[in-house]
């Protein structure tokens, strides 16, 4: 039995699944910010650490966290949760709030939904080229976000920058 389009099917699904974005983004439209201080989840830690054991293993620098940078993933999740879909919609938006609010001189990022743990989606990244590179990536700061839908699917949200 010839399993070839069962596999082109889950590539694409794979594809889909996860995405990411860095500086060349198209600006869409605005969405509002947020300024006040959220709370991070222990899946979100452990995303982080996950993404820093990796760059140090790997012969890069460790990244620091930055609230800055939580408050632009937190939106952007909470928006891919209420279209019901994965993107990168007004990624520009987001580069331009962290470079006016976070001296930032490069944003990448990540996004993903459908992982149940932190190993899950950072292995997802790992394995995709584009996250990949935002993750081995030349980056002083990150932060996630992680939310569950109501019906319990995982969105995320990982942006890096540099200052």
């Amino acid at each position: 039995m010839n399993n070839y389009p069962l596999k082109l099917l889950v590539l694409f699904c794979a594809l889909i699944i996860t995405s990411c974005s860095s500086n060349e983004a198209e600006i869409i439209d605005s969405t509002p910010e947020m300024s006040t201080n959220i709370s991070e989840k222990p899946i979100e830690a452990d995303i982080l650490d996950l993404i820093n054991s990796y760059r140090v293993n790997n012969g890069f620098s460790s990244l620091n966290k930055l609230q800055t940078i939580k408050s632009q993933t937190s939106n952007h999740t909470n928006y891919m949760i209420e279209k019901d879909e994965v993107s990168h919609d007004f990624f520009y938006q987001r580069k331009e709030y962290l470079t006016e609010n976070a001296n930032a001189v490069k944003v990448g990022e990540n996004v993903a939904y459908g992982y149940t743990t932190a190993e899950a989606v950072v292995n997802a990244w790992v394995k995709s080229e584009g996250h990949k590179k935002n993750i081995e990536g030349d980056y002083t700061h990150f932060e996630v976000t992680a939310e569950k839908s109501a019906n319990g699917k995982w969105y995320y949200t990982n942006i890096f920058v540099k200052k």
